[in-house]
């Protein structure tokens, strides 16, 4: 078992009401429905309580000009880990899905490894936070914060 890398957090995360976090946990898909099936460039989709919560923390920051941007990124002990923050940057190919109120983004080069991810959001008492059910990851490190 590897150690991942300094600044990884784990679930549960009692402050993610407050910010997006860095890092998700892949688990398995909830029977929970899903927004965004239809026309969506970006290749993932956001479960309806997801949604929601994305929603929440984006008028908690007050600003109309930020999306969600998810990106997959080299690190972790499993060689890939998913980023999710808000943005308000467009970049070159950057693939963009509309959901109830806000815009989700996938640069280019990680469209590929989130085509047919799902986005579900965890609020129980042994777990809280963004959880990324990811039928491309053949693999995670053991902590669960990266994938391969």
């Amino acid at each position: 078992m590897g150690e991942c890398g300094p600044g990884l957090r784990m679930l549960p995360r009692p402050d993610l009401n407050l910010t997006l976090g860095a890092l998700i946990v892949t688990v398995p898909q909830t029977s929970e429905s899903v927004s965004g099936l239809s026309d969506n460039p970006a290749g993932l989709v956001l479960t309806d309580i997801a949604a929601q919560k994305v929603k929440a923390l984006l008028e908690q920051e007050g600003r109309d000009d930020l999306r969600l941007r998810v990106a997959v990124q080299p690190g972790g002990c499993s060689g890939l880990r998913y980023q999710l923050f808000f943005d308000e940057r467009d970049l070159d190919g950057d693939k963009t899905t509309g959901y109830d109120g806000f815009e989700v983004v996938v640069d280019r080069m990680s469209v590929p490894y989130l085509t047919g991810a799902t986005i579900d959001f965890a609020d129980r008492i042994d777990a809280q936070g963004f959880t990324i059910d990811n039928p491309n990851a053949q693999g995670s490190c053991a902590c669960g914060d990266s994938f391969h």
